[in-house]
């Protein structure tokens, strides 16, 4: 007697291991199309995966608590990998300490026109509450901005979604953005694609240039402090 594929699909996704297993298996799809684009832009393999499993949550009709409850396990890995930045930050330090001058300003003009400018857009289309707080943090790595927007009084779940969004666009525009610009200095570019789209971008940095991507990773961390620091600030103006 054949077992009832619905049955056999309902007891399957209740199992921790099958939401973690699927999340991998979509990122290495991903990560396939990536190779087999020669490495464009637009084939980001976070994007891929993201689409592939909002299709499957989809047409099974399976919540995303239940999804989480799953792959929890990536999003606890968010911590430990955010404090691996360090180290590209201390094998850069004597270059670092040479451009300090640089990398400071870029980094507050960075942050600040990261935070400004969503919430100015925000505030242009009549969002307001937790919207905005949600939407403030939306450029630093996903564990800041999530805790950023938990003590402005916006939603974990919104920020989240909003900063891998934000993550995603920077790291299809960025190279051929730069291109266009004719910005040859990898130093450059790292800092602003890691200051502006945290580590989805710092990822594509590395894919690109070694260098671009160490200090892709020195923007990443230096901005989510920073934006720890400036977020309330800038929402108490448009509050």
């Amino acid at each position: 007697m054949s077992a009832d594929p619905a049955l056999i699909w309902a007891y399957l996704s209740q199992g921790p291991l099958l939401w973690l297993t699927a999340t991998l298996a979509a990122y290495a799809l991903g990560a396939a199309v990536f190779r087999l684009a020669r490495g464009q832009s637009w084939a980001n393999p976070v994007l891929i995966s993201v689409v592939l499993l909002g299709l499957l949550l989809t047409a099974t009709g399976t919540p995303y608590a239940t999804y989480f409850e799953g792959a929890q396990f990536v999003h606890f890995m968010l911590g430990p990998a955010t404090v691996c930045l360090a180290l590209p930050m201390q094998d850069n330090l004597p270059r670092m300490r040479a451009a300090a001058l640089p990398i400071v300003a870029g980094l507050v003009a960075g942050s600040v026109v990261a935070v400004v400018s969503a919430l100015a857009i925000a505030r242009l289309f009549g969002l307001g509450g937790e919207v905005i707080a949600s939407l403030a943090p939306k450029s630093a790595t996903a564990p800041v901005a999530i805790g950023i927007a938990e003590n402005l009084g916006g939603q974990p779940t919104l920020a989240a979604v909003l900063v891998l969004l934000t993550g995603i666009c920077g790291a299809i525009v960025v190279t051929p953005l730069f291109n266009a610009l004719g910005l040859r200095d990898w130093r450059a570019r790292g800092l602003a694609v890691g200051t502006a789209a945290h580590g989805i971008g710092t990822a594509r940095a590395f894919q690109v240039n070694p260098t671009a991507g160490a200090f892709a990773g020195i923007g990443m961390g230096l901005n989510a402090i920073l934006t720890a620091l400036i977020a309330p600030l800038v929402l108490r103006l448009f509050g």
